[in-house]
This record gives C-alpha cells, sequence and structure tokens, in this order.
C-alpha cells in the first residue's frame, strides 16, 4: 500500500501533534515547543536577527576589523520584537555608546599608572551609570531603553577601559574600532529589520486602541467586585496595575512605528492613567459601602445597570465601533446617579426643615446619597478615560495635548544599586591584581558586563541565576563549534550556514518569555565564544581561556548578589511602610501638596513593585496585608487632599471646621514616633464623623450641607480604612511581619 505525498504529510502532523498536545508520555515535550513549533512571530524574528547578525559579523569580516564579533553581539542586544522597540533600543544603545566611549577615553587619558587605582574608577564609572538608569523614568524592566541606555554606558566603557589597560597609548585607536563595531551592528539590524515592516503605522494606532481595551477588560471584573461589596477586589488582582503600567510603557514604542503623529500617544498614556484613578474612585466606594444601611433600593438598582453597562463596554470599544453610543448610555447613567443623589438630598431637606425628624431615614438617606454621589465619579473618570481614548484613535488637528512618562525616584534604590555594582567589579579586579591571572581582565570584563546590565533590576540574583544557566548552555554549543564544526569552514559561507543554526535557536529561546534570560546569555556570548576571525580560529586553548572567565564570572556574580546587598523583601516593604506613613504626615501639612496623579502613580509603582515580591509561603499573608495597606494609604491621602479642598473653601460652620482641623491636625503626626497617635489619630477621625453627622441633621443652608456631605464621605472613607487596615498603619509595632508572626 502507497501513500501519496500529501498523505504522508498529514500522518506526520498527526505524529507530531499528538506527541506535543496529546496525552500520555509525550507531553514532555511540551516545554519545547518554542523550539519545534514556534508561532509565525517568534520565527520571523530570530530568522530576521540571524540574517543581520551574519550581515554584520562578514561585513566586519570584510573591513577585516580586529574583534568582528562585537558586531554580531550588538545586533543580538539591540533587537527586539516589533520595529518600535528595537528602534527604541537602538537609540539609546548608540547614545549609552557614545557616553561610554567618551568617559573611558577620559579615564585611560588621566590615570596613572596604579592598576588598583585604576581599576577603583572603573568600579565608580559603572557604578555611576547604574545609579543614574535607576533613577530614570519608567519601571526598572529589561523593556526600558532609558534605563539601557545607561546599561550600554557601562557595557561600552567597561570593555574599552580594560583594553586600555595593554595599549594606553593606542586607547583612541580602541575606542573607535569599539564604536565602529557597534555602530556596524546597529545601522545592520535597523535596516534589516525595516524591511520585515507592512503598513508599520496603521498597526501602531490599531494596537494603542488594542492596548486600552485589553487594560479595560483587566479593570472591569474588579470594578464589578467592588460595585459588589468586594473591598479586596483590586488588592487581589495586582496584575490589573501591572498590566496599565506596561501598557502604558509601550505607548512610546507604537509613537516611533508611528513616524510623523500628533499625539496619540499622549492621549493613550493619559486613557490609561485615569483607568487607575478610576479604580482609586472605586476604593473610596468600597469603603462606604462598608457603612451599614448604605445599600438603598435606588443604589442597588443603579449599580446592576453600571454593571451590566461595564460588562458589554469593552467589546463596544474594541474593532473601530462608533463611540458616541457609548458616551451617550454613559451621560445617562450619571443623568440618573445625580439625579437619585439630589433626590436623597431633597429628602433631607425636607426631613431636617420639617420636624419631627426621623433620624433613622435620614442617615439612610445620607449613606446612600454619598454612595450614588461616589458612583458618579467614577463614572465621570470611566467618561474621560473613553474621551482620551477616542482622541487617541482619531487625533484632532491642532492638538497641543502633553501627557509624558512619569518618573518616581527612589534615592536609597539608586544607591544600593550602584554600590552593588562598584564593590562587585572592584573586588573582581581585586583577584585578577592578587593571582595575576593571564586571562583576569577578560574575567573582568564579564563581571561588568553582568554589572552593568543586571544591576538596575530589582531582583539581580535571580537574573543573574538565569543568565548562568544561559551561559553553561552556550558554552556547551560553542565547544561544539570551536572543537569540531568551526575547524573545516575554511570561506565565510560556510561558517554562516554553520552558524546559522545555533543563532536561529538562541533567537526562538528569546522570543519564549520563560526564556528570556537565558537566551540574552546564549545570543550574547555565542559571537564572543566562536571569536570569528580572518586569520585564524577559535582552537581549544584560546577557548577554554574564554569559557573558563566567562563560567567563573557569571558564578562570581551570582555569589555577590546574594551576600553583598542581597535583596531584601522584608527591608524593602519595611521601608516602603516607613516612606508611606511619613508621606501621609507630610500630606495633611504641606502648604504645597503633591498633584492627585502623583500620589495614585507612587501608590500603583509601590503596589507593583510589592505584588512582584518573591516571597515563602509563610509571607503570604503579610503580602497580602501590605498590597492592603498600599492601596488604603492611596485612599486616605485622595480623601485627605479633598478634605484640604473643603476647608480651604471655608463654608463649613465654624464647629464643623474645627472638628475636621483637628482630625487633620492628628494626622500630621500620624503614626509618628512610637506609633503613639494611630490611636489619636482613628479617634479624632471617628469623633469629626460623629460632629459632622450632628451638624448635618440640622443643617438648613443646601450649599452648607453639600460641603459637609462632602467632607463627611471623605472622613467615612478614612475611619474604614484605618480600621480595616490597623496592622499595617499602627506603628506601635516595630516591625509588621514580626507582628504578624
Amino acid at each position: 500500500m502507497t501513500l501519496s505525498l500529501g498523505q504522508l504529510w498529514r500522518s506526520v502532523s498527526i505524529i507530531v501533534r499528538q506527541a506535543l498536545v496529546g496525552g500520555g508520555p509525550p507531553r514532555k515535550l511540551d516545554h519545547l515547543r518554542w523550539l519545534f513549533a514556534p508561532n509565525l512571530l517568534s520565527f520571523g524574528y530570530a530568522l530576521r536577527t540571524t540574517i543581520s547578525s551574519l550581515i554584520a559579523l562578514g561585513i566586519a569580516l570584510w573591513w577585516e576589523l580586529g574583534s568582528p564579533q562585537w558586531a554580531a553581539l550588538t545586533v543580538w542586544m539591540v533587537a527586539q520584537g516589533t520595529r518600535g522597540k528595537s528602534i527604541a533600543k537602538a537609540r539609546w544603545h548608540m547614545f549609552g555608546m557614545v557616553v561610554g566611549t567618551i568617559c573611558a577615553i577620559v579615564l585611560v587619558a588621566s590615570m596613572p599608572q596604579s592598576p588598583l587605582l585604576y581599576i577603583f574608577f572603573v568600579a565608580v564609572g559603572i557604578g555611576t551609570f547604574c545609579f543614574i538608569g535607576t533613577l530614570l523614568p519608567g519601571p526598572a524592566a529589561m523593556t526600558n531603553y532609558r534605563i539601557h541606555g545607561m546599561r550600554a554606558s557601562g557595557f561600552t566603557y567597561v570593555i574599552i577601559a580594560l583594553d586600555g589597560i595593554v595599549a594606553p597609548d593606542h586607547i583612541f585607536q580602541i575606542a573607535m574600532a569599539r564604536a565602529t563595531y557597534i555602530t556596524l551592528g546597529i545601522v545592520v539590524e535597523t535596516t534589516i529589520s525595516s524591511l520585515f515592516q507592512y503598513q508599520l503605522g496603521l498597526r501602531a494606532r490599531t494596537r494603542l486602541a488594542t492596548n486600552f481595551v485589553q487594560a479595560l477588560k483587566g479593570a472591569v471584573p474588579a470594578i464589578l467586585r467592588l460595585l459588589q461589596g468586594d473591598r479586596r477586589a483590586v488588592a487581589n488582582s495586582p496584575g490589573v496595575f501591572s498590566t496599565l503600567i506596561a501598557l502604558s510603557d509601550q505607548v512610546e514604542f507604537a509613537e516611533i512605528e508611528m513616524g510623523k503623529h500628533q499625539h496619540e500617544g499622549d492621549h493613550a498614556r493619559a486613557a490609561l492613567a485615569v483607568i487607575t484613578v478610576l479604580l482609586s474612585r472605586g476604593l473610596d466606594l468600597g469603603a462606604l459601602l462598608e457603612v451599614p444601611h448604605s445599600q438603598g433600593v435606588e443604589y442597588q438598582d443603579t449599580a446592576r445597570q453600571v454593571s451590566s453597562f461595564l460588562q458589554a463596554l469593552p467589546d463596544r470599544l474594541d474593532n473601530d465601533q462608533p463611540i458616541e453610543p457609548v458616551l451617550r448610555d454613559l451621560t445617562s447613567l450619571r443623568a440618573t446617579c445625580r439625579q437619585l443623589a439630589a433626590s436623597c438630598l431633597e429628602k433631607e431637606m425636607e426631613a431636617a426643615t420639617h420636624p419631627p425628624m426621623d433620624v433613622n431615614q435620614e442617615e439612610v438617606l445620607t449613606r446612600q446619597g454619598q454612595l450614588l454621589h461616589k458612583l458618579d465619579t467614577m463614572l465621570e473618570e470611566l467618561y474621560l478615560a473613553i474621551e482620551q481614548f477616542e482622541m487617541s484613535r482619531n487625533p484632532q488637528p491642532h492638538d497641543h495635548f502633553r501627557y509624558p512618562m512619569k518618573s518616581y525616584r527612589d534615592w536609597r534604590m539608586a544607591f544600593t544599586n550602584s554600590l552593588r555594582a562598584s564593590v562587585t567589579i572592584f573586588l573582581a579586579g581585586v583577584i585578577w591584581i592578587t593571582t595575576a591571572w593571564p586571562d583576569g581582565l577578560t574575567f573582568i570584563m564579564f563581571v561588568g558586563i553582568v554589572c552593568a546590565l543586571f544591576s538596575t533590576l530589582e531582583q539581580p540574583a535571580l537574573a543573574t541565576q538565569a543568565f548562568l544557566h544561559g551561559t553553561v548552555c552556550v558554552i556547551g554549543m560553542s565547544a561544539l563549534l570551536d572543537l569540531w564544526v568551526m575547524a573545516q569552514p575554511t570561506i565565510y559561507e560556510m561558517m554562516a550556514m554553520c552558524l546559522a543554526v545555533p543563532m536561529l535557536i538562541g533567537g526562538l529561546a528569546f522570543a519564549w518569555p520563560p526564556l528570556v534570560l537565558a537566551a540574552v546569555a546564549y545570543n550574547l556570548f555565542l559571537p564572543i565564544l566562536v571569536g570569528p576571525i580572518n586569520q585564524g580560529r577559535m582552537d581549544e586553548i584560546m577557548y577554554f581561556n574564554t569559557a573558563m572567565p566567562l563560567l567563573l564570572a557569571m558564578m562570581f556574580c551570582m555569589w555577590m548578589y546574594r551576600v553583598f546587598l542581597p535583596y531584601d523583601p522584608d527591608g524593602l516593604r519595611w521601608d516602603m511602610r516607613v516612606n508611606i506613613l511619613r508621606g501621609l504626615r507630610r500630606l495633611a501639612g504641606q502648604r504645597r501638596p503633591p498633584a492627585v496623579t502623583e500620589i495614585i502613580g507612587r501608590s500603583v509603582d509601590g503596589f507593583v513593585r510589592l505584588s512582584t515580591m518573591a516571597t515563602d509561603d509563610g509571607n503570604t499573608y503579610v503580602l497580602e496585608r501590605y498590597l492592603s495597606g498600599v492601596l488604603s494609604s492611596m485612599t486616605i491621602a485622595l480623601n485627605v487632599m479633598r478634605l484640604r479642598t473643603v476647608l480651604a473653601k471655608n463654608i463649613l460652620p465654624p464647629e464643623a471646621q474645627k472638628a475636621v482641623e483637628v482630625m487633620m491636625e492628628r494626622m500630621q503626626h500620624f503614626t509618628g514616633r512610637y506609633g503613639g497617635q494611630y490611636g489619636r489619630t482613628a479617634r479624632a477621625t471617628h469623633i469629626a464623623v460623629e460632629y459632622l453627622l450632628n451638624c448635618e441633621e440640622t443643617e438648613a443652608n443646601l450649599s452648607v450641607r453639600e460641603e459637609m456631605l462632602r467632607a463627611l464621605a471623605s472622613l467615612r472613607v478614612i475611619e474604614t480604612e484605618l480600621a480595616e487596615n490597623r496592622a499595617f498603619f499602627d506603628a506601635s509595632s516595630p516591625y509588621l511581619d514580626k507582628a504578624f508572626t
């Protein structure tokens, strides 16, 4: 029986699919799907970058440059999955190369012939770049290319400075050679990647709209649970804020891909930022829902209508559908909320001016009116977010709107990252000087590369551990190439064919998220360990003299990151808690308080940092308390800002004004030294709530009553948050983790 070619192919496809996806033992191969069954985008990235790297290597060999492997290495450092990311990284890499080259030339030209002093200033230079990089805008992720500019500066600085030790009289030629390799790699990669793009601007604009809808799909479930009374809905969904930050960080890449554009990116960033404000409004609503007898029939009916609207909203905004019906329905919901809130206020006024007064009924009306008012403010933020989304999708002419990236600097972390990198490199230099190791400079170079790349990360020990795994893999692959395969080719074309498959494997691994860091090490060090040159090939002696310093450098860096200033989740949480409490004290008494967006941005940044901390099972409960505490502190801070606004108007009656001012004065000493002020602040807040309730019951002036209700809503939110998160806010315990143990 014979099979046709089509039948044979289908049979093979079924067997492979069953081996990769089906049941039984073959499922063990699922972790290799990135290699056997990559998606089209991953394969396209790997193929494109492999071609670019081989072209850069071929040109460097054609020009007879001394170390052509650095051109291929630069291609892998710059190449990314999208055109915008590649261009952004190439720009900052070029900037970092220029800065690092200038600094290295200055170092070699100004240093005396003292090895220890020279290594000291090499370490100081890397530490300085890490310090500056930590303070640059954006999260400290590998996708932040402003930080990558400083990483590239340190990378270039260390390889030129260490080469300058051997031949200081030729430092300019060495620097220009290194700059030539890097420039060649950048130019080749950006040129080749531009050939693989189609309708780039249109796809970038579409991605901006898709990002907003994706963020909304993540936020809507948390908001729905808040409407149902689940106060921990946001704290139990840490991915919501992480997604918002990641999507906002990606906007600049879409702007680059769009080329000549208007302010679509600014509106997209503003729309994503408004979603965070929307969630903060939801936290206020959740706190008021905890107040007894607050959910009346009118609120429950309105909440159900809002829930139905929110569930359908992401689909209504997708696929470039018209925005007018959505805004019309949202305006109708807001009108319903305002009308019902006004009705509650009208009934309160009628009860206050026509005694006898039913105190219980008026209390229910007051609390329901506050809920409806908060619901209206939530819908107002949603309206603003949708408007910004529409402006990003359909930009208007003569638009001058600006919403730049925000930066929240952590000076202590910057100093820690700088000191860790400097000490690591200096100790590596001391090892070289004391042992007179012939390959010690290669060892220091690899240590410097790792410190430049990973010292700005929050958990460098984990990054270097993954990097070590990739290093072991590339050492094994290079052993195969150097000791067997690469000894046979005599022309560049054959060498390129030998390198194509190993490079393609590295590109596929980089496109698979769990293997990113290991793939970075593999792709960076493969050209170095192969070491192609025109006059010969890397033999076994050169291979071992390069592979051993590389492996020892990875192990040394991983050990240093675990020993010297190691990542300490408990310490980071404690520092964050202290800063939060100090910020609340300052906020209550500052003459010029920060903007609302800054308060929310810093809180969200802290929440995301906490949610990514590695903890063991014993600290899970503590971490959850911290996450709740961060969100609670943001809610309290925003309501303190609203109380400041109410006090500035000076509309409240003198007695009510005095009660709120006393509470604000207590907040200025909130959880101060020895923690004695927590209880006083909580009592002052409760007294202010009771006092304003009594005053509001008999107030006949409508405008004064409205201001009293605003102040009362904020005070109730603060009172609820203080009671629910006492373990976080009460500093009478010296350490939160021990208090929970």
